[in-house]
Formats: structure tokens, sequence, C-alpha cells
């Protein structure tokens, strides 16, 4: 599928090279503007839990983003969700260690997302599992009654068709439950094969240690109280080589830099955006964004933009006029990617750095 749109886009190009006429140039340029997809992505949503003990937000959370949602606007509009939508059931994690949680969400509550303009999750994560079978199962039925795509388990690939695209969304975790990136042969060979099926392929991937210690990406292994949680940035650019055009990062809870990586973008954390009553936000932890970015036909990064969020008490997603999560990401970037970072100006507009310098 990939070489056919590169076939075109070549097709395209030649006959521009001959053509002198301003209106042929003007058409072409707005059929490759056509092409463009636009995503807005978010880190970890939990929109309240009723186990151990209720905490819910009220009027079934309906306005748990009402002050961020006319920034959610694009053709995919991704979450990682933390937790299944179940009613009842008993958990497998042993939450008296004080190191585990466990997390169940009403499915009514799934409502808020399809409202706030959510059609793609990841169901790739350490809490989807809370309540086993009957918790994923009771997720998958309630996210397809509304329409909202998902990726996660072996086997379940969100899929869109986009302006004749064919566009997938995979979702990793550290866990055998899902597709996993520490089994890196299957994980590889799978975004291969993937590729393959898609003209744009985009990565989740949840994964890296926790909390504001761990707002630096290292190209090493990272864990969590022993457990792994995979190298972030050999499998974020493994995964490219292999055919992923986007990767979308959450798991540390907090923000953390982006790369371009052979013209394509890896966001290694997008942090928390709905935590509501259970999750710290202290520090930046409680600091948030919107990723909006735009891909070309053919995958690679266009332009993107960053919308600094601040979430507050219980949990709630505000949209942050002073920008602190903007300024903290383009310093992350800056000193651990160097020149692999992305230009990010002042208003949060994110260009290819790497392009900007060969023209």
């Amino acid at each position: 599928m990939k070489k056919l749109l590169f076939i075109i886009i070549i097709f395209f190009f030649v006959l521009s090279c001959y053509a002198e006429d301003e209106t042929f140039v003007s058409t072409l340029e707005k059929i490759e503007d056509t092409l463009r997809i636009t995503i807005a992505a978010v880190g970890d949503i939990m929109m309240g839990s009723d186990f151990p003990s209720p905490i819910l937000p009220p009027s079934s959370g309906e306005h748990l983003f009402s002050d961020v949602k006319k920034h959610l606007k694009a053709e995919i509009v991704f979450c990682n969700l933390e937790g299944p939508l179940v009613h009842g059931g008993t958990t497998c994690k042993n939450i008296k260690s004080g190191r585990s949680y466990a997390f169940r969400t009403p499915p009514k509550y799934a409502k808020n997302l399809a409202d706030a303009g959510f059609n793609c999750v990841s169901l790739a994560n350490n809490h989807i599992m809370d309540f086993g079978r009957r918790g994923i199962t009771s997720t998958i039925k309630t996210l397809d009654s509304l329409n909202i795509k998902h990726s996660g388990p072996v086997g379940d690939i969100a899929r869109f068709t986009i302006k004749g695209l064919k566009v997938g969304l995979v979702a990793f975790s550290t866990y055998n439950s899902t597709y996993n990136i520490l089994n890196e042969n299957v994980a590889f060979s799978t975004i291969s094969s993937l590729s393959d099926s898609f003209d744009i392929l985009i990565v989740s991937m949840h994964a890296g240690s926790e909390g504001t210690g761990a707002l630096h990406t290292k190209d090493a292994f990272e864990y969590l109280y022993g457990e792994p949680r995979g190298n972030v940035v050999k499998f974020a650019h493994k995964a490219i080589e292999n055919g992923a055009d986007l990767i979308l990062g959450h798991g540390p809870h907090v923000p953390r830099g982006l790369e371009i990586y052979r013209d394509r973008l890896i966001a290694y954390s997008l942090g928390n955006f709905c935590a509501y009553g259970r999750f710290s936000i202290k520090g930046a932890t409680g600091k948030s964004l919107i990723l909006k970015v735009k891909l070309k036909s053919d995958g690679s990064f266009d332009e993107g933009k960053i919308v600094s969020v601040s979430i507050k008490k219980p949990g709630l997603p505000y949209i942050d006029p002073e920008n602190h999560t903007l300024q903290l990401i383009r310093e992350l970037s800056t000193k651990d990617f160097k020149s692999n970072a992305p230009e990010i100006d002042e208003e949060g507009t994110i260009s290819n750095s790497q392009f900007l310098i060969n023209q």
C-alpha cells in the first residue's frame, strides 16, 4: 500500500517539474494537503473508581473534559484508558502492599470519552486487567457500543480509513496480556507486518518508569519497583525502522521530551490527563498536554502543536494559559535528544528541525 502511494507521489512530482502553470502547482499543493491526517493525543485517563471505595465525579462525570473539549478536534483523538469499564468482579491484585492499585470505572462513564471527541484508546497498560477477563471483556463491549476503536490485547488493532488512507494503531505495554515491547522479535515482526497493511501506522507504548524522577528519557532499560518497563528509546527507534510512523508514549505519569527519528515523531510520554481522585497530581505529575500532530500521506511528520494542560484537584484537566508543560517539554527535548529534538516555538508549534536545517 505504501509503495503505491510512493509511486503516485513521484508521478505528481515529475509532472510538477514540467509544469509552469501556477494553477497546476497550486492544485498539486491542495491535493498534497488533503492527504494529511490529524491526530490529537493525550496520556492516561482514569475517570474515577468505585473500588476499593467509591471516588467518582458527580453527574456521572459529564463535566470531566469541559475545559479541554474544544481542543480535542482531529480525525483521530487518542488516549490511554487506565483501567477497565466494568461492574463488580474481583481484583487479582494485592492492593494491601501499597505498591499496587486497582481501578474499576462504571461503564456509563465511557460516554464522557465519546462526548469529548475520543475515538481511539489504548488498552495496553498495567491496569486494564485489574479485574481480569471480565473487566477487559466489558471494556471492549462498552467501547464498541460507542464506536470508540481500541488496541491492546493481541489481535486487537484500531483501524481507520481517512481521506482514502488506511490508518492503523497498535498499542503495546510491558505485560503479556497485551502486545508486549519486551518480546522484541514478536513486537517488531508485528509492526513490520502491520506496516505492510496500512498506509500510516501509529504505535502506542505504555512503558518506562514512573513519577517525577522519570522525567528524562534515557537509552537504557527502565524498572519500577524491580518490574521491567523496557528501553523506550530502543523500542521507539526499532519500531520506526520496522514501519511505524508515529510513536505515542504514556505510562510514566509525567511528560517527557519529543524526538524526531527518520522524519517520524516520537512522544515518549504524554503524562496524566484525567486522574480523578486516585493519582498524584503534585509537581510534574500535574503537568499535562494535548499533542496535536499532522502527518503526511507517507506517515512522515508534517507539523504539530503542544497545548499545555494543568491537572487540578480532584484530577481534572484545564487549559494552562501560562504554558508550563510547553516550557518543560521544550527543555526536556533539547536536553535529552540534542539535534534530534524538534523545533518547538514559544507558541507550542512543533517543526522538524532537521528538515529546516536542510532547506
